[in-house]
C-alpha cells in the first residue's frame, strides 16, 4: 500500500486513504506509466487483493476471541487499544498477579529507559528495546492513536504533530500508557511511580519536575 501510495504521489496524486476506494484506484489505474512501471503497479494491486479477505478474516478471528476473553474486553475501554493490541497483551503477559505494578510491567517489555550512571550522576537514555517486540510496537502504536485524537494525551507544552515528534517519544508516551492499562487491569503500585513527559526527557533527572502517583 505504502509503495501504491509512492506512484500516485508522483503521478501528482494525493488522496491518503480515498486511493483504495473506488473512485481513488480508478485514478492509480489509469496512469500512463513505463511497461516496467506499470507491471510493478499491476502486481502490487493483485498482491492487495489477495491480502485484503486474509486480513479480512483474521480481523474477524481476533475480534470473535476477544470477545471471549473479559481481561481483552476490559483493556478495548482504554483509548487507542483495539481488539489486536488487548488480545496480544493479555497473551504475552499472562497472569497479571505475577507482577507488582506497572512499573515490572514496563521493565518486563524493556519500555525502561537505559540508565547510564556514575557517582552522583545519574543519566536516562533510550529505551533498551531487549523485550517482546511485537507487543512493544502495538503499545507505541496505540499510544501515538491516543495522542493524535485526543488533545489531553499529548506532553505539556508540546504544541507539534505527533508524527513530527522524535521516535523516543512515541516510547515514553507508551510507557505512560502502559501504566494506565496495568491499572485497568487491577494492579497497583507498590510504590511511587515518577515519569516526565514531553521535552523534560532530555533533561537531568534531577532538573525534572517529577510527577508523583500513588
Amino acid at each position: 500500500m505504502n509503495q501504491l501510495q509512492a506512484v500516485a504521489l508522483n503521478e501528482g496524486l494525493r488522496c491518503k486513504k480515498r486511493l483504495w476506494r473506488q473512485h481513488g484506484r480508478e485514478q492509480l489505474e489509469s496512469f500512463r506509466l513505463a511497461p516496467w512501471a506499470s507491471r510493478r503497479r499491476e502486481d502490487l494491486l493483485q498482491l492487495l487483493d489477495r491480502l485484503n479477505p486474509t486480513i479480512a478474516d483474521l480481523t474477524q478471528r481476533i475480534e470473535q476471541e476477544v470477545e471471549k476473553c473479559p481481561e481483552a474486553r476490559r483493556l478495548r475501554t482504554h483509548p487507542g487499544v483495539g481488539a489486536l493490541t488487548a488480545l496480544a497483551f493479555v497473551l504475552i503477559i499472562g497472569r497479571a498477579e505475577r507482577f507488582q505494578c506497572g512499573q515490572q510491567i514496563a521493565a518486563y517489555l524493556e519500555l525502561v529507559p537505559l540508565e547510564n550512571s556514575s557517582g552522583n550522576r545519574r543519566r536516562l537514555g533510550h529505551i533498551t528495546k531487549q523485550g517482546n517486540s511485537m507487543l512493544r510496537f502495538l503499545l507505541v502504536e496505540a499510544a501515538q492513536a491516543t495522542a493524535r485524537s485526543i488533545p489531553e494525551w499529548r506532553p505539556p507544552g508540546d504544541a507539534t504533530r505527533t508524527e513530527d515528534r522524535q521516535s523516543g517519544d512515541g516510547a515514553e508516551t507508551s510507557h505512560c500508557s502502559l501504566l494506565d492499562v496495568a491499572q485497568g487491569m487491577g494492579l497497583r503500585a507498590v510504590k511511587k511511580v515518577r515519569f516526565a513527559r514531553g521535552p523534560a526527557r532530555t533533561r537531568r533527572w534531577c532538573a525534572v519536575k517529577h510527577r508523583e502517583i500513588d
